[in-house]
C-alpha cells in the first residue's frame, strides 16, 4: 500500500510539472506573438509617416520627380572671344535691359557688376567684409570667411594691383580682366558668399533671382589638385553652389577650365522663377597668395551677371 501511494504521488507530481511547463511555454508563446504584433504595428506606423519632399535638390544628389533642372551656360578658352557667345546667350536668357543702379525693384531685366565703375579703375580696394558697395544699388551683398574682399587690376595702378595686394609679382601676368581693368577676389580665403536683396531696400528685404553667372580667370585644374594617378573623384578646383530661401542646395557645378595663364571661364544657370536666394563661389583650390602652379590653382573673378532681385515669398 505504501509503495502504491508513493507511485501515485510521483505520477501526480510529474503531471503537475508537465502542466506547469506547458503553461510556461504558452505564456512565452503569447508574449512572443504580442511582441511581433507590436513590431509590425510600429513598422506600419513608420511607413505611414514617410513623405516625399517636392523641393529640388542638387543635381549631383537624388532628385525628385518634379525637379526641373535649370538651363546651364558654360564656356572656357584662352581669350575673351572664347566665352563671349555663352555670356551673350546667358544675358539674353536672364533678360534685358541692364537695370544699372536703379534703387527700386524693376519688373524685368538683369543686374551686372564688372568691378570697374568707380574711377580710377586701376586702384585696389582695401579688403572689406561684408562688401556692401552694391547692396542698395544692385541688390547684392558679398561676404567671405577670410579677411575681406577687394577689387584690383592684375598689376599696376597707384596700389600695385593684385601683385602688390598679395605680394606676388607673378599675378600681373597670371590673370587677365574680362572687362578691364579690375578683378574681384576674397583675401585670406577662396570662398565668396553672395546674398540677394531688393534694390533700394538697403539690405532689409531678402530677394531671389532667376539666374546667376560669373566670369573667372585662370581656372587651370579641371580634375582638381594632386597627382594625375590619384584615384577617385578629385573634383575641379572652382565651384558655384546655388541655394534657395531655406538654404536648400538647388544646384551646383564645377567651372570649366582653360589651362595656361590668364585664360577665361564662365558658368551661369537660369531657372524659370526667382528661386536663387544665395550663391557660394569657391574660386580655386587655395586662397590667393602662393604661386599659381601645378599644386596651387589660384583663381580670380570678374563680371557677375544675375537676374533682377525680386522679394522672396
Amino acid at each position: 500500500m505504501i509503495k502504491l501511494r508513493s507511485r501515485l504521488s510521483r505520477r501526480i507530481a510529474a503531471g503537475a510539472k508537465r502542466r506547469k511547463a506547458a503553461a510556461n511555454l504558452g505564456w512565452i508563446a503569447g508574449l512572443s506573438l504580442a511582441f511581433v504584433f507590436i513590431v509590425l504595428a510600429a513598422h506600419v506606423k513608420g511607413q505611414e509617416s514617410v513623405s516625399v519632399t517636392s523641393e529640388p535638390v542638387a543635381v549631383e544628389e537624388n532628385t525628385t520627380i518634379d525637379f526641373v533642372a535649370p538651363a546651364v551656360f558654360q564656356a572656357a578658352g584662352p581669350d575673351v572671344a572664347s566665352i563671349q557667345s555663352s555670356i551673350s546667350a546667358f544675358r539674353s536668357a536672364v533678360g534685358d535691359p541692364v537695370n544699372g543702379n536703379a534703387t527700386a525693384e524693376l519688373p524685368a531685366g538683369r543686374r551686372e557688376i564688372n568691378w570697374d565703375g568707380a574711377a580710377p579703375t586701376d586702384v585696389t580696394t582695401p579688403p572689406v567684409n561684408p562688401f556692401n558697395t552694391f547692396l542698395n544699388t544692385r541688390g547684392a551683398q558679398f561676404t567671405t570667411p577670410g579677411i575681406g574682399l577687394s577689387q584690383a587690376p592684375p598689376a599696376g595702378g597707384p596700389q600695385g594691383g593684385l601683385a602688390a595686394l598679395f605680394g606676388n609679382a607673378t599675378y600681373g601676368t597670371a590673370f587677365s580682366a574680362f572687362s578691364p581693368f579690375r578683378l574681384f577676389t576674397p583675401v585670406g580665403s577662396n570662398v565668396t558668399n553672395t546674398v540677394f536683396f531688393v534694390a533700394g531696400s538697403n539690405g532689409s528685404v531678402r530677394a531671389g533671382v532667376t539666374g546667376f553667372g560669373a566670369v573667372f580667370t585662370d581656372v587651370d585644374q579641371p580634375d582638381g589638385s594632386g597627382p594625375g594617378t590619384k584615384r577617385g573623384n578629385r573634383g575641379a578646383s572652382t565651384l558655384i553652389e546655388y541655394f534657395g530661401a531655406d538654404g536648400t542646395l538647388l544646384f551646383s557645378s564645377f567651372v570649366p577650365a582653360s589651362p595656361g595663364d590668364s585664360g577665361f571661364s564662365f558658368l551661369g544657370i537660369k531657372f524659370n522663377d526667382a528661386r536663387i536666394a544665395s550663391v557660394r563661389i569657391t574660386a580655386g583650390n587655395v586662397a590667393p597668395g602662393p604661386d599659381d602652379d601645378k599644386t596651387n590653382d589660384v583663381v580670380m573673378m570678374d563680371d557677375f551677371i544675375y537676374g533682377e532681385p525680386h522679394p522672396l515669398p
